[in-house]
C-alpha cells in the first residue's frame, strides 16, 4: 500500500529542505486519447493527498528532462519546447508543508520558503482549490534568454518574449493536466497571486509570476 507523503506533518516536525523524487514511470494511467477525452476543468478539488511517485510524474510531464544528452542546440531537452530551448519557466510547487522549487537535473524539490503559500497560487480573493494537495506557479526567467542556444532576433525583443514564455508555461500546463487527466485527476490552470508572490519570495525584476496550476482529487459532491 502507498503512503502518502504530503499530509500536514505534526508540529514541530521540521520541514524537509531536498524532496528527492523518485523517477518518473514510462508507461502506466490511460492512452493521449483517452485522456483527451477525460480532460476538462474541475475547481473543487479535495485535500486528498498525492503519493510522492505520482507528484514526480506530474513535475516531470511539465518541467522534465526527457532527453538528457541529445536535446537542441548541445544542451538537454524538456518535455515541453520552449524558443531556442531557452527552458525559462522555473517551477515552483506549492504544498501544504512548504513551498519547493523543481530542479529538474536532479529531479527534486528544493524548499524555498517552509510556509503554506497554497493561496498565492491563485488570484487575491478566489478561494477555490485552497485545500489542494498540490499547487505549481509557472514563473518566467527573463535571464535564460540570454544563454539559449540559438540567439535568435526575439529572444531581445521584450514583446517577443512575453509571446515565448506565455506559451512556454501554457505547453507546460498543457502536459501536467494532461497527465493528470490519464491518472483520474482533476486539473485547473487559473491566474495566480503575481504581486504577493514577488513581494513574499523578493523576487527580482527578471523573474516574472504568470500562472497556477492546481492539482488533485476532484471532491465529492
Amino acid at each position: 500500500m502507498k503512503t502518502p507523503l504530503f499530509e500536514r506533518p505534526p508540529s514541530p516536525q521540521p520541514r524537509q529542505r531536498t524532496i528527492a523524487l523518485p523517477p518518473p514511470r514510462r508507461d502506466g494511467g490511460q492512452s493521449v486519447l483517452a485522456a483527451l477525452w477525460r480532460r476538462r476543468t474541475v475547481r473543487t478539488i479535495s485535500s486528498r493527498p498525492l503519493t510522492r511517485q505520482t507528484l514526480a510524474d506530474l513535475l516531470w510531464a511539465a518541467a522534465g528532462i526527457n532527453r538528457p544528452e541529445n536535446g537542441p542546440f548541445g544542451g538537454c531537452g524538456r518535455t515541453a519546447a520552449t524558443a531556442s530551448n531557452a527552458q525559462e519557466i522555473r517551477l515552483y510547487v506549492a504544498l501544504p508543508r512548504g513551498l519547493y522549487l523543481y530542479e529538474p537535473d536532479a529531479h527534486r524539490l528544493d524548499l524555498v520558503v517552509a510556509e503554506d503559500l497554497r493561496a498565492l497560487a491563485i488570484s487575491r480573493g478566489q478561494g477555490a482549490g485552497a485545500e489542494a494537495p498540490v499547487r505549481l506557479i509557472f514563473t518566467a526567467d527573463i535571464t535564460k534568454y540570454a544563454t539559449a542556444g540559438f540567439q535568435e532576433p526575439g529572444l531581445k525583443d521584450p514583446e517577443i518574449q512575453k509571446s515565448y514564455y506565455f506559451a512556454a508555461a501554457g505547453l507546460m500546463a498543457g502536459n501536467a493536466s494532461l497527465l493528470a487527466a490519464a491518472l483520474g485527476l482533476s486539473a485547473w490552470f487559473h491566474n495566480c497571486d503575481r504581486l504577493g508572490f514577488v513581494s513574499k519570495l523578493g523576487l527580482p525584476d527578471t523573474m516574472r509570476p504568470l500562472f497556477g496550476l492546481t492539482i488533485g482529487r476532484a471532491a465529492k459532491n
